[in-house]
């Protein structure tokens, strides 16, 4: 047998590693070989994974059968309470406070084994990143080198409560893990009600508020505790500083080692990723690196060159092929010591989107193109933050509002304020179109032809039986900005988002140059409303000129976000408006990098909802998810000299 034919099963075993406190989690170790697939029995480095998802699924059959064929202990670990692990069967999702001592126990068991060198990796994407970072919080003396993939670092921010508001996609998230939960192994009701939620998700996320224990998830409580929590805790509390949920404030206690971090310009953690390198490299000595690829959650290990209906060329396409030897060539500097260039590299990899010729490619997809180029800083030291401002017959310029004075030739007057007032109605909000999201489980009914649950799947193949008939409700990463029938929202005659009435566009007229954006964006704008609590929304767009193949163009978004009106200066002490009162807000957006071809233009749209991505502000001003009625606002943006509201680019010089 040769190496390239190993068998990952042929040498391995599942371990029993106990914790402090005596549980013990279920762990499987995989062995490494050399040329002639026999086991290697000398110490060698450890690359360890703990997953809530399983660690005998598929997915990682790349990634088991290819490190022991490269001289790694290749060890996969169920968290606790998960799967095959012992745990008293609480689990609270992604907020689990022993996480970082499970992961200090599990790292320096390992680095007592005889199979192990005392060098230990790990590895994981998106809670499998969360509890890396959590256990470097811990420093464990063994841990020598970490990637950790689209992972937020706060919970509140990047998860649950981005800008104050709920982010749905964690309510079928939650569900998801249900399914496995140690608390439903033994009731097959509990399971059909969250196999049902599935199939009535659409209704799940309509029919707010949640009520405790009228809700399948009240069959986990330990499951619906964290919901509601994501839920009702609008503000930044005790519960969201535990170091489970947001390690910022604990990074001076980060392990010094090198970590290399990716995003995804798609990823709703892309924030998060880009502020952790940040963090890092102002306190690590050793090398902190970043990758961010144009990607949604989790698609940087699929063999695709798109996302959604926009294609990047064939140099966006990494797969399990050409990242599994990206990600060694780390680790062998860092676990083997060897010299490979590892050291040299620029500390940031990113892909700058754009430059295609937009054109619909074979497929069908919009051909926007993109490449990868190296980079030394971030934010980028040469990025030029350029205010675009926002004006009041939808132009979106570098020209600051007019005062009155000016406007009238000099003459002096009171200035009159320029501004749009829109309708927010709960009862009609914007529909997502695309985004940030990651999760958005959803199945069809069995009259729709989806699938009839009359006998449960055996506990640890819960979610992958159920969920292999289940869609994404929200198509993550691009698409044209037109409602279409059977998504959420939308309804007929299926309008470009820019065309209704509560979504307020402002553009630049077509570009004369290309145009580079490449960094962190936010906007500032000032506002009103008749409610003393609302939303307002903010999305950048690449919009391309008609053409043929789309006689719309094409409404790319980039990137977008929302803030609750009431934590808009502060996340910990909410405040309400007055009726008609002016307030400075800002939007943070997730980072982003696209190449704005000439003639395109940049287009900016402010709106109050974005739904299912977000949950749906009742206008009401009562405690998050406890509303009793829901109210439409007349809200308004101000445009004006003493007013001028405006997005913040960073402009890259083109050479």
């Amino acid at each position: 047998m040769t190496a390239q034919a190993f068998n990952p099963y042929e040498h391995y075993e599942e371990m029993m590693i106990p914790m402090r406190d005596g549980v013990r989690l279920a762990t499987d170790v995989h062995f490494p070989v050399n040329d002639d697939g026999n086991r290697i029995t000398d110490p060698a480095p450890v690359l360890l994974v703990r997953t809530s998802y399983d660690k005998s699924k598929e997915e990682w059959d790349t990634v088991r059968g290819y490190y022991p064929r490269h001289g790694y202990v290749f060890v996969n670990q169920d968290l606790r309470s998960r799967f095959r692990s012992e745990g008293d069967g609480r689990y609270y999702h992604t907020c689990n406070p022993w996480e970082g001592e499970d992961g200090y126990d599990t790292i320096e068991w390992i680095a007592d084994q005889p199979w192990c060198n005392g060098k230990i990796g790990t590895l994981g994407s998106s809670h499998r990143g969360i509890v890396q970072t959590v256990a470097a919080l811990h420093r464990p003396p063994h841990l020598v080198a970490q990637w950790v993939e689209q992972a937020p670092t706060n919970i509140y921010a990047h998860e649950a409560r981005e800008g104050g508001a709920m982010c749905f996609h964690m309510a079928a998230a939650i569900h998801n893990h249900a399914l496995d939960s140690h608390e439903l192994r033994n009731n097959p009701e509990g399971v059909l009600a969250v196999a049902k939620t599935f199939q009535n998700m659409r209704e799940f996320l309509s029919d707010t508020p949640w009520k405790r224990g009228e809700i399948a998830l009240s069959h986990a409580p330990h499951l619906e505790e964290t919901l509601f929590n994501y839920y009702t805790r609008g503000e930044y509390d005790e519960w969201w500083a535990n170091e489970n949920l947001d390690q910022t404030p604990y990074l001076n206690r980060h392990a010094d080692i090198p970590v290399i971090l990716t995003g995804g310009w798609w990823d709703p953690f892309a924030g998060g990723t880009a502020d952790l390198f940040v963090e890092l490299t102002r306190r690590n000595t050793n090398p902190t690196r970043m990758v961010f690829g144009p990607w949604a959650h989790g698609t940087q290990r699929t063999d695709a060159t798109h996302e959604g209906d926009v294609d990047f060329g064939p140099d966006a396409q990494w797969g399990m092929a050409k990242f599994n030897p990206i990600r060694r060539r780390w680790f062998d500097r860092w676990l083997k010591d060897e010299e490979n260039g590892v050291d040299n590299d620029p500390p940031i990899l990113l892909f700058v989107m754009g430059g295609g010729d937009g054109n619909k490619n074979t497929d069908g997809r919009l051909n926007h193109g993109g490449h990868w180029r190296y980079e030394h800083e971030w934010p980028l030291a040469r990025a030029e933050n350029t205010n675009f401002y926002l004006h009041a017959d939808g132009t979106l310029t570098t020209n600051p509002p007019l005062s009155q004075s000016e406007a009238s030739g000099g003459y002096p007057t009171t200035e009159v304020n320029t501004s749009i007032t829109y309708t927010f109605d709960p009862d009609n909000p914007v529909p997502t179109l695309g985004g940030n999201v990651a999760g958005f489980s959803a199945m069809d009914k069995p009259e729709d032809g989806g699938p009839v649950f009359d006998e449960m799947p055996s506990p640890g193949k819960q979610a992958d039986t159920i969920l292999k008939h289940a869609y994404s409700l929200v198509t993550p990463g691009p698409m044209h900005q037109r409602e279409q029938p059977g998504l959420m929202a939308c309804s007929e005659p299926y309008p470009l988002l820019c065309d209704r009435p509560d979504v307020i566009t402002f553009q630049t007229e077509p570009l004369t140059e290309d145009v580079e954006i490449t960094g962190p964006i936010e906007v500032n704008l000032w506002i009103s409303s008749t409610a003393p609590d609302t939303d307002f929304t903010a999305k950048l767009f690449d919009i391309y000129p008609p053409s043929e193949d789309y006689p719309d163009g094409y409404h790319l978004n980039l990137c977008d976000s929302i803030l609750r009106t009431r934590y808009r200066n502060s996340w910990t002490e909410p405040e309400m408006m007055s009726p008609g009162k002016i307030y400075p807000i800002t939007i943070t957006l997730t980072p982003t990098s696209n190449l704005f071809k000439t003639g395109h233009r940049i287009r900016v749209d402010i709106s109050s909802s974005n739904f299912p991505r977000f949950d749906i502000n009742p206008n009401t001003g009562e405690p998050m998810g406890r509303h009793t009625h829901i109210r439409p606002a007349q809200n308004t943006i101000y445009l004006s000299y003493n007013y001028p509201s405006h997005i913040v680019l960073p402009l890259i010089p083109i050479d």
